[in-house]
């Protein structure tokens, strides 16, 4: 049966135009659903968890951090940010600076895969976006939202762009010396995790009382959003190949199998020592098993994400639970969500871990060399000097790249949180952090207070108002009710 009009293909569209023979069907289909699971793990997973984890007076702000973070890195990344991180060298750790909207630039292949451009720029903002999202985690509960506005676009254009542009772009010096980071561990969790301490140490702790006490609001929505998060790892760590490859299956699983062995492993050590199996903490251990495998997803053996899943669910929890309360110095900075423990720590230990197990035959199916990168456990086992030696330099070239990535975080981190502060205060007022989402946005999470009585506070009032909203309650006698 022959097509008439309207049914006809038009003459300037033609299907082969629309795919070109370079481009495989098959993986441009993947890396968008990858990157659609990534940005999943944003919107709403972690708006969901941020907004589940907090006291309810900060359900809104939480929440909307997050919101906010991802539209504002997708408009600057297409404007400047991708070109910083994978375009032309302008020097060793940074791109030249260019719009990644033209549209031939978009209809081209991408220079790492069989699709076009434009799946390769949306891919890699997923990435971007969640790694200001997770940093947001350490600051919680008193951060200046407008601080928040200035800080994402600089922070993204100053910090985040250096790792990406020196690990993962071609052109890049830690790349060029054989760094293996399959999918983010140093780029997006060592940087998130010190980031986020950082920026903690700068804008403040909270209020004592809500230091002290900052109970989860609703632990199911927490629980829902962790869910959406460990589900969205499969587009993490199986996009990382750009190519729906044997390569990116293994990622998958071994990604699955070090979040559930993690998890358990957490969930052991809070019954021993604290006698009740902590839901808070599964959530900790499934983070940390997820962060750990990452730079290695794609180039160990499974029994090696069991071993990195033990290790993810014990030596993060042990820094949490034991070595944060022994020493001040760390409980001087107020990192609310622990991303120094669950992504900082769990990075690191996953880059050192790819140095270890990580197999020539496996890293030649991601990076297309096998000689070139060795973990040394295999370079033991091969026992010549010379696979010793790669085995060893692999491992000094992982310890380079989490200084590298240390160092660069606290110095950016801090000259931004400097330059923010002299704008606007990095710190919510007292009055903000007291009363919460209400002055704040002048919107509340939840429409019912106290015995079924429902708030009704315009939505941009002033704080100081005639209307009796939560703010004008005396504090002392509703600690429940404002927890």
């Amino acid at each position: 049966m022959s097509l008439s009009p309207p049914f006809a293909f038009p003459t300037n569209l033609l299907p082969d135009e629309a795919s070109p023979e370079w481009m495989n069907k098959a993986d441009n289909a993947w890396q968008l659903a990858a990157a659609t699971l990534v940005g999943l793990q944003s919107v709403p997973g972690l708006m969901i968890l941020y907004g589940g984890a907090v006291k309810k007076k900060w359900a809104v702000n939480s929440a909307f951090m997050v919101l906010y973070a991802f539209a504002m890195v997708l408009v600057c990344w297409v404007c400047w940010g991708y070109h910083l991180s994978f375009g032309d060298e302008l020097i060793p750790v940074w791109g030249k600076v260019d719009i990644a909207l033209e549209q031939k630039y978009l209809l081209e292949q991408a220079y790492l895969g069989m699709f076009p451009n434009a799946s390769m720029v949306f891919f890699q903002f997923v990435f971007a976006a969640v790694t200001l999202i997770l940093l947001a985690g350490a600051v919680l509960g008193r951060m200046n939202f407008y601080a928040w506005m200035l800080f994402v676009p600089l922070w993204l254009t100053f910090s985040y762009t250096f790792g990406a542009f020196t690990i993962w772009s071609t052109k890049g010096w830690l790349s060029k010396l054989g760094i293996i980071d399959f999918a983010g561990g140093y780029v997006i969790h060592l940087s998130s995790g010190v980031a986020g301490y950082t920026t903690a140490y700068w804008v403040g702790p909270r209020l004592t009382t809500d230091r002290e006490r900052f109970p989860p609001n609703n632990i199911i929505m927490m629980l829902a959003g962790a869910g959406l998060l460990w589900m969205g790892w499969t587009g993490f760590n199986g996009g990382a190949p750009y190519v729906a490859s044997l390569d990116a299956s293994l990622a998958v699983l071994n990604t699955h199998i070090c979040a559930a062995t993690s998890l358990l492993t957490w969930l052991i050590l809070d019954i021993i020592f604290f006698k009740k199996p902590s839901v808070i903490g599964a959530v900790n251990g499934m983070i940390t098993g997820l962060v750990c495998i990452t730079p290695a997803a794609g180039v160990v053996q499974g029994h090696a994400a069991i071993i990195m899943g033990i290790c993810s669910g014990s030596i993060p929890w042990s820094t949490m639970m034991i070595v944060q309360k022994k020493f001040k110095i760390l409980q001087k900075v107020d990192d609310t969500m622990a991303v120094l423990h669950t992504h900082a720590i769990a990075g690191i230990l996953g880059g050192l871990f790819a140095g270890l197990f990580s197999e020539p035959h496996l890293c030649k199916l991601f990076y297309g060399s096998e000689n070139k990168y060795m973990g040394l456990f295999r370079g033991l086992r091969l026992g010549t000097s010379e696979s010793i030696r790669w085995g060893i330099r692999q491992m000094e070239i992982q310890v380079v790249g989490i200084l590298f990535v240390v160092v660069v975080n606290v110095v950016i981190t801090s000259f931004v949180c400097l330059f923010v502060q002299l704008i606007v205060p990095l710190r919510m007022t007292y009055e903000d952090l007291e009363v919460g989402d209400g002055a704040v946005h002048g919107e509340e999470a939840y429409a019912i207070w106290g015995q079924g009585e429902k708030i009704e506070t315009p939505m941009y009032s002033s704080y100081y108002n005639d209307i009796e909203t939560p703010s004008k309650v005396d504090l002392s006698s509703t600690e429940m009710q404002l927890d």
